[in-house]
């Protein structure tokens, strides 16, 4: 099956065709590094993270690009309102981000560049757009013409007598006010560079068309970011590309929003969960498979009934991995191809649910094997489970998850031994054929949180969901 992806300016899914045969380039609008990370910004990461991993199983070479905001006006705000200069702001959020991005098991981009490194580009496509008529200068600000290009909001499909460009103050000197700043004049204690139209910083929407040029030419295969992009981040993207000469963009990919009471989750509202904060409470994995799960252009809505039940649906494939290992009595090596309904729903603009359903599936079919004392094909089941879950950084056997184990490792010893007197004491129990007492210290041990099954081996324990 041909890899199909849900293309925003076509309105339709479309099949994928490379620009260059065998590579795939992305560009992810990255970071604005004005706060920490909630876990709506971190999906986004994900959800990119899954389809690059994806391109890279199906044999691509993938070049993928994320960018770091580090500029802007809530930036800025930041640093007036902290008394802090803003690079220390941006650099600091920088990394909580990177932080986040690891903790959650995503591959570092191929380059990450920052829009400071890169006035140089932005000021060369700012002079272009000048001289092909597309873009003017007016009291030190740069803005672009959005009725000098013909083919604008055809992305967002609005109408263009109906748009509003968000401005920020000292945005003077427009021809119309629809058009948009691309370089703003300095202001007194903020940062500035020097241009051919006096000192300033660089528009949001012209950082992220200059990265791209460098780093991925007049064209490359798909631009992502979340939905509230669209308008007017990727539209004036596009305008600046286009008019500039690049023919920019093939493929346009949003992924939605992670919700809280059925509104998107922002630090504007008051209503984000930051990921370091997130972390701690619950274990890296599970926030993946909880955020990464969903289809990416479905939305999440938050709740922590949502997240014990994901946390439960992952204990169970851990189970069956536990249980396989120790039948085997050694390690199961990945498969080297993921059975081909798992593929074909990832094919299918990346269809995680599908996809996970096959893993689910699978499981179920491993454990009766091992109920029917069937190694061989448990471990065959365990094999194409774990190449379904390395697709979706998910292995818990992966070397990035080891670390989770690592961390638990001197408290979990001690409970261990806790645990092995109680089940010592329910063992001689049931050795004399009080079945009442070995229920009992049984459910006791249930309502702690941990459930306790009987294998060829003795009891075992293992931490239940919340």
């Amino acid at each position: 099956m041909t890899l199909r992806l849900y293309d925003t300016s076509a309105r339709q899914i479309r099949d994928f065709t490379p620009l260059t045969a065998g590579c795939v380039s992305i560009y992810l609008c990255g970071a604005t590094v004005q706060a920490a990370p909630h876990i709506g910004h971190i999906r986004s990461g994900l959800n990119f993270d899954i389809m690059r991993r994806w391109f890279e199983y199906r044999g691509y070479e993938v070049t993928f690009i994320r960018n770091v905001t580090d500029i802007d006006d809530k930036i800025i705000a930041k640093s007036a309102e902290q008394r802090r200069p803003w690079w220390s702001i941006g650099y600091e959020n920088e990394r909580a981000f990177n932080d986040g991005y690891a903790a959650l098991g995503c591959l570092p981009p191929t380059y990450e560049p920052r829009a400071t490194g890169h006035v140089t580009e932005m000021v060369e496509m700012m002079r272009g757009l000048i001289e092909r008529g597309h873009a003017y200068e007016s009291e030190g600000n740069v803005y672009f013409d959005v009725k000098s290009y013909p083919g604008y909001l055809s992305l967002s499909r609005q109408d263009l007598d109906n748009i509003r460009q968000p401005e920020s103050t000292g945005e003077t000197g427009k021809r119309d006010a629809r058009d948009f700043a691309m370089w703003k004049t300095a202001k007194p204690g903020e940062p500035s560079w020097e241009t051919p139209w006096g000192r300033g910083r660089p528009g949001w929407h012209l950082e992220c068309s200059a990265m791209a040029h460098k780093y991925l030419g007049e064209a490359f295969d798909i631009h992502g970011g979340g939905l509230d992009l669209i308008f007017p981040h990727h539209e004036n993207e596009i305008a600046q590309a286009k008019a500039f000469g690049d023919d920019f963009a093939k493929y346009w990919v949003h992924n939605a929003w992670v919700t809280m009471s059925g509104e998107k989750m922002s630090k504007s509202l008051g209503n984000s969960v930051l990921v370091s904060e997130m972390v701690k409470q619950w274990r890296p994995i599970v926030l993946r498979y909880y955020l990464g799960t969903p289809h990416y252009r479905s939305m999440i809505e938050y709740s922590e009934e949502a997240l014990r039940e994901a946390e439960s649906a992952f204990a169970r494939i851990e189970g069956f991995y536990q249980r396989v290992v120790e039948k085997a009595g050694k390690a199961v090596e990945p498969a080297a191809e993921v059975p081909p309904a798992f593929a074909e729903a990832m094919d299918d603009d990346l269809g995680v649910p599908q996809a996970l359903a096959i893993v689910h599936t699978t499981v179920r079919q491993g454990n009766s094997a091992l109920a029917a004392d069937d190694k061989e094909a448990a471990v065959a089941r365990l094999s194409e489970v774990r190449a379904m879950l390395g697709v979706l950084g998910l292995d818990p056997l992966d070397p990035h998850w080891a670390g989770e184990a690592d961390r638990g490792e001197d408290l979990h010893g001690a409970v261990d031994t806790l645990v092995r007197l109680v089940l010592e004491q329910r063992e001689s129990a049931r050795a004399r054929k009080d079945w009442a007492t070995a229920d009992a210290i049984r459910d006791q041990l249930q309502q702690s949180g941990l459930v306790i099954e009987d294998s060829p081996t003795g009891p075992r324990w293992t931490l239940g969901p919340r």
